[in-house]
């Protein structure tokens, strides 16, 4: 590596550490705005519904982090998690234990990570063109395959599946007397914490990780070097769409009924998500601490107005201008690298 790559890969680290703190910062100053102003919005019952609504973007937050790392995008996130519960809800409609159709709904995310990253490393395809065509295949697919019918998740009352809701979203613990008296504790926080841990070991430790750092800052540098980019480019959409898959399952413990032809809209939420915390759409620079920085800060916008009372178009609006705002400095911190 010559004095200017190095000069350039330190400016890097020190461009995604400072959004990541900006982040940081932003996160407790909404959070202080919403404690004081917000309707009983600093509470616990508060905190867990913010949990709630991390845990299936935080999953597709963290798959995508690698493939944008890697300069590519994923517009099929939100899509692909919804049609994998399907795929997973009717084998169990049809029969399948419901522990394997837990697995077949992220083997059909995986599935659908694959095949993005063979249009992408193989046919060549923009990744923008590849999973707005995927996005679109998951739709259709999901109406095909459910008949257009809504399916349900089990829910607590189930006599046979009711731990599901337990294990991946949270269970309640008794406290008085009284049955109303309960102590929710979130148990979808320690999956989600398990797969951060996880997906950092693999992205500052392993080759997955340093291939996909290295294909994000210069792609054709790395395939000069003799590594089969091709191969080593289909796995971070592999990453990405065993992510939809859990973010399925998170949903489903979440929400319990999935829609055919839903999950539009989710994409751009973990996509945010990841651009908040640090990671350059431009690729090469990113970290799963910042997107899950980023994460918090959807999720606590989303509690925190309908705890103001605003409207949930009205949500999207500043969500928007957040995005805006984040993507403006990410562009401002990548000139400043190039010059």
């Amino acid at each position: 590596m010559t004095v200017t790559e190095t000069t350039k890969k330190k400016s890097q680290l020190k461009g995604s550490s400072s959004q990541r703190l900006f982040a940081f910062i932003a996160l407790l100053a909404i959070y202080g705005v919403f404690a004081v102003f917000g309707n009983r919005f600093f509470t616990y019952n508060t905190f867990i519904n913010i949990l709630d609504q991390s845990y299936y973007i935080g999953f597709l937050a963290v798959g995508v982090t690698f493939v944008i790392i890697t300069g590519g995008i994923d517009l099929s996130l939100g899509t692909v998690a919804m049609c994998s519960a399907m795929f997973g809800l009717i084998a169990f409609k049809a029969g399948v234990p419901f522990v394997l159709s837990l697995l077949i709904i992220a083997l059909a995310g995986i599935t659908f990570g694959l095949l993005n990253g063979v249009l992408v490393s193989y046919l060549k395809l923009p990744a923008f063109i590849a999973t707005m065509g995927t996005m679109m295949i998951a739709l259709g697919t999901s109406a095909i395959i459910s008949n257009v019918q809504t399916q349900h998740f089990p829910s607590r009352a189930d006599p046979v599946n009711g731990w599901f809701k337990s294990v991946f979203q949270n269970f309640e613990v008794i406290t008085g007397p009284n049955p109303a008296d309960k102590f929710r504790v979130p148990s979808g926080a320690f999956w989600l914490i398990g797969t951060i841990i996880l997906a950092i070991i693999v992205l500052n430790k392993t080759r997955v990780g340093r291939y996909t750092f290295a294909i994000g800052s210069n792609e054709e540098a790395v395939r000069l070097s003799g590594v089969e980019v091709r191969k080593w480019k289909i796995i971070p959409y592999a990453i990405s769409g065993l992510g939809s898959g859990l973010a399925g399952i998170m949903y489903g413990a979440t929400f319990t009924t999935i829609y055919p032809q839903s999950g539009q809209g989710l994409e751009l939420d973990a996509i945010a998500a990841v651009v908040i915390g640090g990671t350059s759409l431009s690729g090469g620079v990113g970290s799963i601490l910042g997107t899950v920085i980023g994460v918090f800060i959807m999720s606590v916008l989303q509690v925190g107005l309908l705890s103001l009372g605003v409207q949930p178009h009205y949500q999207k609006v500043l969500t928007g201008v957040v995005v805006i705002v984040a993507v403006f400095i990410d562009i401002q911190q990548h000139s400043r690298r190039e010059t």
